[in-house]
């Protein structure tokens, strides 16, 4: 890989995994590790990931054993770049693709309900809203220049079958405007959580699981909390860092 810009190599999971990543651009966060770690597996099935950066949530379920094949499909060609080399580094070259493609095109390049779960952590804010970041790989990431939730709906609505499943995390504030726009794609919310910086705080963001054509019960979950109120990871949150494969009993 013909590495562009500046990059660092940060770990996962006690070293398991190895990550790099653009040093001054669009660095993964916190949203990635609660998607991945949030989101119920589906073995033996088909995963793709919308605007999948540098790779990371991707390379965690497969790390996780958490699906037959995974596709990252990212924009940004030096975002590409780095999850192409993180899925080599990692030994996943057999489990995971990464596709360079604008996910508002899938349906373009994928026959209609070939995936069972769609992952996405989209950019949240809207256009003209907030300052704009003036580096273009984490304005592209923030704000809704080059996709919204809406499209990673349209999206999952010509990827998944009839029962197959959305996974996303947005900010709760505009947690109406996720429902909405589920619902009018044709998919039912199913399962919510409220993500809460400790339990002092008002949540900041939200993980909800579609189905499409789904039934209107909605399940809420016990709010998730990131922090212990002392400045530690609380005990679920150090799960999903570092989460190890159960021992093999062959």
């Amino acid at each position: 890989m013909e590495r562009k810009t500046s990059t660092t190599v940060d770990s996962l999971f006690n070293g398991r995994l190895i990550l790099r990543q653009p040093k001054d651009g669009y660095r993964f966060s916190l949203d990635a590790i609660l998607l991945a770690g949030l989101t119920r597996a589906v073995p033996g099935g088909r995963v793709m990931d919308l605007g999948t950066g540098c790779g990371v949530v991707a390379i965690i379920l497969a790390h996780r054993g958490q699906a037959r094949q995974i596709v990252g499909v990212e924009l940004q060609e030096e975002l590409g770049d780095l999850a192409k080399w993180n899925v080599g580094e990692n030994g996943f070259e057999n489990l995971v693709e990464i596709v360079s493609l604008d996910f508002r095109c899938v349906a373009a390049h994928y026959p209609a309900g070939s995936f069972d779960l769609i992952v996405a952590n989209p950019p949240y804010r809207r256009l003209r809203s907030g300052r704009m970041n003036p580096h273009g790989q984490k304005a592209q990431a923030r704000h809704e220049l080059t996709g919204s939730v809406q499209d990673v709906f349209a999206a999952g609505r010509h990827l998944l079958p009839v029962g197959g499943r959305l996974a996303i995390i947005y900010p709760a504030g505009r947690l109406v405007h996720l429902l909405v726009s589920a619902v009018e794609h044709g998919f039912a919310p199913k399962q919510l959580t409220m993500i809460h910086t400790d339990s002092s705080g008002t949540g900041r963001l939200v993980h909800v699981e579609c189905r499409k054509g789904g039934g209107e019960e909605l399940e809420v979950k016990p709010p998730f909390f990131v922090y212990d109120g002392k400045g530690s990871y609380t005990t679920g949150m150090q799960q999903l860092y570092h989460w190890e494969p159960a021992p093999c009993h062959c």
